[in-house]
């Protein structure tokens, strides 16, 4: 009997262990189970975070309005195409630049004022010189030009023009030239007349302060207007007003024969040359990356004035002669005592 009892003892006491380690190992299930859901969802949760995160980051970086890029000679002054955000740059713009700062920073972007809203990028100098001297894509001094006492160049594939006094550069700035439907004429040719204010014959709305007419026949000349940041005038070479007036005092115009029908001496010599690269990046933006990309080399220029300064240096003879005989023939009537009037009776 003790034995019977003794063995029911030892079989409750088996099972009540059994069920104790399945009890265990089912809470353990459970407790795993839990916590990797915990943790599912807690991964879960981090990755929404984390794309929350990255959304807002994006927000963020597309609300604020993008900063000078300051790298090299030349820095970027990026403008956003959000109007209320490049309205806020360019006060900033405003605000870190002097009057004349501007106006030598939108020359070298080939812009006036009018047209600066046109800009998406500003290549700014790290150092501004507002006489714009320091950054001349021409050079300072051309031997070939030592005899010649003035010669202007225009230069289509960097739409810029260019002075010269004796071989010396004397000034240099941006222009428009003619756009590809209407390409201005290139090669040699000489200022004619000049006319403080001109009416276009293409429009006669557009007005045209301080016209040096260059190519007569042509209707073709420099003078002041709308300089966008590409070529896109009717042939014509705009410039900048203060350009545009300086030249005007600068240049020596023809001297026509009694009647103004044959031309006497021609005026001061003027070149255009090359092509604009249709198409592609603009010029100016390659001083980011290279601030001698639109330099023009005392060889090539050479190059392309040799050939002419024969026919250059001729005329510029034959003008003073001319200029000299009209000088000393005013001087002599000048000096020639005055037919007394005669009093009618």
């Amino acid at each position: 009997m003790k034995n019977i009892f003794v063995k029911k003892t030892f079989l409750y006491v088996l099972f009540a262990a059994l069920m104790l380690v399945s009890c265990k190992k089912e809470i353990e299930k459970i407790s795993d189970k839990i916590n990797d859901t915990a943790s599912s969802m807690t991964e879960q949760d981090a990755e929404k975070d984390s794309v929350i995160t990255k959304k807002d980051s994006v927000i963020e970086k597309e609300s604020m309005p993008p900063a000078m890029q300051e790298d090299g000679f030349y820095n970027a002054f990026v403008f956003p195409k959000d109007k209320k955000m490049k309205d806020s740059l360019f006060s900033i713009f405003n605000k870190k630049y002097t009057e004349k700062e501007r106006y030598a920073i939108l020359a070298l972007n080939r812009l006036d004022s009018k047209n600066k809203w046109n800009a998406d990028t500003l290549v700014v100098p790290a150092k501004i010189d507002t006489t714009l001297m320091e950054y001349s894509p021409f050079p300072m001094q051309l031997d070939v030009l030592s005899p010649v006492k003035k010669f202007v160049i225009f230069s289509y594939p960097i739409q810029a023009y260019g002075v010269y006094s004796n071989g010396t550069l004397v000034k240099w700035g941006p222009t428009s030239m003619g756009k590809k439907a209407a390409k201005t004429k290139t090669g040699l040719t000489f200022a004619n007349w000049k006319k403080t204010l001109a009416i276009s014959t293409v429009s006669s709305e557009w007005k045209l302060p301080y016209n040096f007419n260059i190519f007569n026949l042509d209707g073709i000349g420099w003078h002041q207007y709308d300089l966008p940041g590409y070529p896109a005038s009717h042939s014509c070479l705009r410039l900048l007003l203060n350009d545009a007036k300086w030249l005007y005092g600068y240049a020596d115009t023809w001297v026509l024969n009694p009647g103004g029908a044959t031309t006497k001496a021609k005026g001061t010599a003027v070149m255009v040359y090359g092509d604009y690269g249709w198409g592609k990046r603009k010029p100016w933006r390659k001083l980011l990356s290279d601030p001698n990309a639109n330099n023009v080399s005392v060889e090539e220029m050479t190059k392309m004035i040799e050939p002419n300064i024969e026919k250059i240096l001729k005329e510029q003879d034959n003008r003073e002669k001319v200029v000299d005989s009209i000088r000393a023939a005013k001087a002599v009537l000048e000096q020639m005592p005055q037919t007394p009037k005669t009093v009618a009776p």
